[in-house]
């Protein structure tokens, strides 16, 4: 013997399934229920659901790369400590850090931070935030693809963040 499902239940269902369109048709069979005879039979409404799943949002970020051997021009000519881009962490220190802070100080509002050259917390955290604005891998660390873009923000008329 086949039970309906109330179709509050079917709604339920697909609702936790993410579905956004549930559409019901009511209709009515004669069904018995359990332990009735077929004398005893009674109206039973049933109703027809149909569920419409729809695929999940897409979320699409986009970030503007900057070229691949950017040169310094204009505000981020003023930094010119070295040209010297070699991979700086915390506790390095020299001109390259220097030109970092520089860069950093140029490319991100309310950061001024003394171009000291020493690579400590201030300098990695300013150096975390600028990568997590501009959408690179965050690591405090300032290689290749952090030079790139510092450069490219330090040049640039606005600020990353």
């Amino acid at each position: 013997m086949r039970w309906p499902i109330p179709a509050a239940s079917l709604l339920i269902l697909a609702l936790a399934m993410g579905c956004s369109t549930v559409t019901t048709e009511g209709n009515t069979n004669t069904t018995a229920p359990p332990g009735a005879t077929s004398a005893t039979a009674t109206a039973v409404p049933t109703r027809t659901t149909t569920v419409t799943k729809q695929p999940p949002a897409t979320v699409t970020t986009t970030r503007v790369a900057p070229p691949e051997n950017p040169v310094p021009r204009g505000p981020a000519n003023s930094c010119n400590y070295t040209s010297s881009r070699p991979t700086i962490r915390r506790g390095s220190s020299g001109a390259a850090v220097q030109q970092a802070q520089c860069y950093l100080n140029l490319s991100m509002t309310g950061v001024s931070m003394p171009e000291d050259g020493d690579f400590g917390p201030v300098t990695e955290a300013a150096t975390r935030r600028f990568q997590r604005c501009a959408g690179i891998t965050v690591d405090g660390l300032i290689g290749p693809q952090t030079w790139s873009y510092l450069i490219y923000w330090a040049d640039s008329s606005t600020y990353l963040c």
